[in-house]
């Protein structure tokens, strides 16, 4: 276990969020901009790919943070049968639901019904598939959707903010399971499909584009909100949710609906778009 790890099991996930909420909404113009330019320059990010390349342009780190990317950067498969992938990213990993259990790493896995906060919900899924994916900070940050669905309802489920690097992945035990999330719930041509938006370390906030602001603060209990009959329906690859820094989504999928596109396993580096998912008709 690294130090950062250790340490994130004694710092105060909620104050050192709170603070970095503050840094990434600044307009101070030197405050926002050195921190722009940090990440850029760490983590290498291409602004070359961003509707605004000018990294002076944007007016707060948050602004940047959940930039744009130039129309035609990012497509979706051409078949229609064929699930695009939400983000871009890495695949932590991928794979079927066995026992009612999600794997996570070596040792490591927690149960749908832990990540979803309800058992029911957690009981459409037995021997369902999942696909987690790690979105680091050079990375797009607005999720997408995999296929055409009609929103049912979503849950946040408070919980703690633990960094969900690979190091952290391997070593804390249950962790999408523990962090913060917000779950999507969605009816498709094929059955429900669940979108996990996992919040962590540093990740000041998850928007949707029918609710804005999700987790707005923190709770301690989990809140539903029933959207039945609301008419929100969305379609492939359009845009579905944004973090408010780095994180991690997770998509579940029921059993016997298709495969995982060839060549999908864990570290697999991914692009909003990518073939992910071919399921039956």
């Amino acid at each position: 276990m690294s130090p950062l790890t250790w340490l994130t099991y004694v710092l105060p996930h909620r104050a050192l969020s709170s603070a970095a909420r503050s840094l990434a909404y600044s307009q101070q113009p030197r405050v926002k901009q050195w921190l722009i330019d940090t990440v850029v320059r760490k983590f290498g990010v291409n602004l070359a790919e961003a509707a605004e390349p000018d990294a002076s342009r944007y007016p707060t780190f948050n602004a940047f943070f959940t930039r744009a990317l130039k129309e035609g950067v990012r497509n979706p498969p051409t078949d229609d049968r064929i699930m695009a992938m939400p983000a871009d990213g890495r695949i932590s990993q991928c794979g079927t639901i066995e026992d009612g259990r999600i794997f996570q790493a070596k040792g490591q896995s927690f149960t749908t019904a832990e990540l979803l906060g309800d058992e029911n919900l957690g009981s459409l899924f037995h021997d369902g598939q999942f696909a987690t994916i790690y979105l680091s900070p050079r990375d797009y940050h607005r999720v997408h959707m995999p296929c055409d669905g009609t929103l049912v309802e979503t849950l946040h489920v408070p919980g703690r903010l633990f960094s969900v690097g690979p190091d952290a992945v391997r070593n804390v035990p249950r962790l999408f399971a523990r962090n913060e999330r917000l779950v999507c719930h969605f009816e498709t041509e094929f059955g429900p499909m669940m979108m996990v938006m996992v919040g962590a370390l540093l990740v000041s906030g998850v928007e949707t584009v029918w609710s804005g602001i999700e987790i707005p603060a923190y709770g301690d209990r989990i809140q539903r909100k029933d959207w039945r009959g609301k008419g929100i329906s969305l379609k492939r690859f359009e845009e579905m949710a944004r973090f408010n820094y780095g994180s991690t989504v997770i998509v579940l999928i029921p059993a016997n609906v298709g495969n995982w596109a060839s060549g999908l396993t864990a570290e697999t580096p991914v692009k909003l778009g990518d073939p992910m998912f071919e399921y039956k008709r």
